[in-house]
């Protein structure tokens, strides 16, 4: 019997073959097509250049060494005419993570609710919920923004209806608070004992403070988290091992508050209240009205589209889940927070995503109602003021791009995290 062995194919590579052999011709499309990019990419930031150095005006960032001779009525730190572009813009970039970090905060706990609440038995609540849904996500959010900002100038009270034996107008919160339509005044966090500052970048244009005082808080806070995590951990495996779970909440609530508190007390930690004093308050923290509007505005018309992203992660999680839950006990608010909603999350993260960065990039808005963020510092006052269009731009779609980089590592890094993990 006579067996026949194919010969081994010639392994000897030949240029031909980047285009007529499959194993390598999608790699050569590839490589030229890379090429191609690369070279009118080239060409159009050769020909911006010497087009900009035919007008007199090269590419060139020593204007952020000027000094910005405007001021930002709305700041984290300190800052005066006098401080540079660099901080000017700098002051803005942190107004923008303002706004993005509270109105990422507050949209995500109205939408949830509002989304959960969709799906309720109650006719009337279910219905208000979608008239909310409707109302906002149908109307541009620039409307939003000025008819929020509207309302708090022209309803709210003046300081001086605060004045008086008999005041049109009172403070509240056990007399601490007070709302004007200059905006809301609130009690501010000091330190008796305070352990100072550090400054970080030697640099006074670009000078930033932090306090120690709020780094210590903080190590200790996410420290007490870290316990609490191996509190219910723990408590999570003695339940597999016997079917009792531990009570934990006395001992979550003392690790959250106590160690916490105790920091707070060792610094000598109290409140500075805002106080009328002439035509105005002083002290404590003001949030000026254009915050309070851009913030209240981005983050009610973002949990309409956050809403409908958890009602549909909800709806798609099979009703016999709910059903077999109920079966075995669990009262309603217990199988959405403990059954449904952790497996929704794997269907609601990825469009939430979208959201915040939406959020965050709608912020620009704030030029619209004069909060001083990134696009009206740098790609506004600073722009018309040195004429440097090309440099403020691109400076400014490479923070927003890196911001929104950032927010997409951080959520799909937690979208793993939540991820089920099949068996």
């Amino acid at each position: 019997m006579t067996t026949f062995i194919d010969s081994p194919k010639d392994p000897t590579f030949r240029l031909s073959m980047l285009i007529y052999d499959t194993r390598y011709r999608s790699l050569t499309i590839q490589c030229v097509a890379l090429i191609g990019f690369m070279l009118i990419a080239g060409w159009l930031v050769n020909n911006t250049l010497v087009n900009l150095q035919t007008l007199g005006k090269p590419v060139d960032f020593d204007f952020f060494r000027d000094p910005a001779s405007y001021d930002i009525n709305q700041r984290l730190l300190e800052y005066t005419s006098r401080d540079t572009h660099l901080r000017a813009s700098f002051l803005g970039l942190l107004n923008t993570l303002l706004v993005a970090v509270l109105g990422c905060i507050t949209a995500t706990v109205v939408g949830v609710l509002i989304g959960v609440l969709r799906l309720s038995r109650n006719w009337l609540v279910a219905r208000i919920m979608t008239v909310y849904v409707e109302m906002f996500r149908n109307v541009p959010v620039l409307l939003w923004i000025l008819l929020a900002l509207a309302i708090l100038i022209e309803s709210l009270p003046r300081p001086a209806d605060f004045r008086g034996d008999d005041p049109a107008a009172s403070m509240i919160v056990f007399e601490s608070v007070a709302i004007t339509n200059r905006g809301a005044y609130i009690p501010e966090a000091l330190f008796s004992r305070s352990l100072g500052d550090v400054h970080l970048f030697g640099d006074s244009s670009v000078r930033f403070d932090v306090s120690l005082d709020l780094l210590l808080i903080l190590a200790v806070f996410l420290a007490s988290v870290y316990a609490v995590r191996w509190n219910l951990n723990r408590a999570k495996l003695i339940q597999e091992r016997t079917g009792d779970r531990p009570v934990t909440w006395h001992v979550t609530t003392g690790l959250l508050v106590v160690p916490t508190l105790a920091v707070l007390m060792a610094l000598g930690f109290h409140l500075g209240y805002p106080e009328l004093k002439g035509f105005n308050f002083t002290g404590g923290t003001h949030l000026r009205n254009s915050l309070i509007a851009l913030w209240l505005s981005l983050s009610l018309y973002t949990a309409a589209f956050i809403a409908e992203i958890v009602r549909g992660g909800i709806l798609a999680i099979s009703k016999g889940q709910a059903e077999a839950a109920g079966a075995l006990g669990l009262r309603p608010n217990r199988i959405m927070s403990l059954v449904i909603l952790p497996q929704a999350l794997r269907v609601i993260i990825p469009p939430l995503i979208s959201q915040f960065l939406n959020l965050t990039k709608n912020s620009s808005l704030a030029i619209a109602v004069g909060y001083m963020d990134l696009t009206g510092t740098l790609g506004g006052i600073t722009l018309n003021q040195t004429g440097r269009e090309l440099e403020c731009v691109l400076l400014l779609m490479l923070v927003y791009l890196s911001i929104s980089l950032c927010i997409s590592a951080v959520m799909n890094w937690y979208n793993k995290s939540v991820k089920l993990v099949e068996r």
